[in-house]
């Protein structure tokens, strides 16, 4: 198995590192003899990473030429549009049968080549937009690690990077190689949940003093409470259809849906910041019950509200 990572000027250590981790491990534990993973940039020679150290003995694109697995393990923050020399080697290298990765924003890369038309895709939640935007032929999920086409694969962002990394290990040699090289590095072999549950969502802030407004700093302080639609266009004091006509002008979203995410937010605060039972968190919370809560919990981040306290809680204050 023939690897080829891109490298390019500025890249940080740590995204060029995880692929290079990960499939390097293949070969140095022997549990492949066949597995050479190589760095390619545009020109051969060196470049120069964004903590300001030099890498040397850097491939041109010919290197490409019989990887089976090509890598384009980040992108620059500021989003800029691939060459055209780039998009042609990511092209010719997909046509004859290598799998194109994109790992976090080098997702771009590769949705610039046109390999992400009519495919759901993924990339660091920071970015998810300006994915939309740039390929709008493109579904953006917003609730996973990795999305594998066979042929085209894209990640979330940063540490997504080794689990998509691990992925392909699985693929071509199995769980059993996987786990391994997942205990070697002292990460999961395969992590529980997707990329929302590491989503910051600022909020939507209405006009202050507007009616909207003023329901929804009036609901923040009720989630604990039932909030249908009827009660909050009562508290706006405007009909059930004006009401919702000017929540979503003003929020973007549903009054259904906005308090469901809010309430959501809500139990991971509670979940991150305290040690209260998850029947407690889901009645502070608006829920009325454990399993209400997990059902929702686990629909919009991929795990369940105690496998999210094991990851994130806070233990210097729980």
């Amino acid at each position: 198995m023939r690897i080829a990572v891109y490298a390019f000027d500025d890249i940080t250590m740590f995204h060029l590192a995880a692929p290079l981790m990960v499939f390097g491990e293949v070969g140095r534990l022997g549990l492949a003899n066949d597995w050479e993973t190589r760095l390619w940039s545009g020109r051969a020679g060196s470049i120069r990473t964004a903590e300001g150290y030099p890498i040397g003995d850097v491939g041109g694109p010919d290197t490409v030429d019989d990887a089976d697995i090509v890598v384009i393990p980040s992108w620059p923050v500021t989003l800029d549009p691939t060459g055209e020399a780039l998009r042609a080697c990511l092209s010719r290298a997909h046509d004859r049968g290598a799998t194109i990765a994109g790992l976090c924003l080098g997702a771009f890369a590769v949705a610039d080549a046109g390999l992400l038309a009519g495919r759901a895709a993924v990339t660091h939640w920071s970015a998810m937009e300006q994915l939309a935007e740039r390929q709008p032929e493109s579904t953006v999920d917003t609730s996973v690690l990795y999305i594998d086409h066979g042929d085209i694969l894209t990640s979330a962002g940063t540490a997504s990077s080794m689990d998509a990394c691990l992925h392909l290990v699985r693929k071509y040699l199995g769980s059993g190689v996987a786990t391994r090289i997942a205990r070697t590095l002292v990460v999961a072999p395969h992590r529980e949940g997707g990329q929302a549950q590491y989503v910051e969502r600022p909020l939507a802030r209405p006009t202050a003093g507007s009616p909207i407004a003023e329901v929804l700093d009036w609901a923040l302080a009720r989630l604990d409470e039932p909030l249908p639609v009827a009660r909050l266009a009562d508290r706006a004091r405007m009909s059930r259809r004006g009401f919702i006509r000017h929540f979503h002008q003003a929020t973007g979203t549903t009054p259904a849906r906005w308090v469901l995410e809010r309430r959501l937010d809500a139990a991971r605060v509670l979940l991150e910041t305290t040690d209260r039972s998850i029947e407690d968190v889901a009645a502070a919370c608006g829920f009325g019950s454990g399993v209400t809560l997990r059902q929702n919990f686990v629909a919009m981040y991929a795990t369940s509200p105690s496998a999210y306290r094991r990851q994130f809680a806070d233990t210097t204050t729980a």
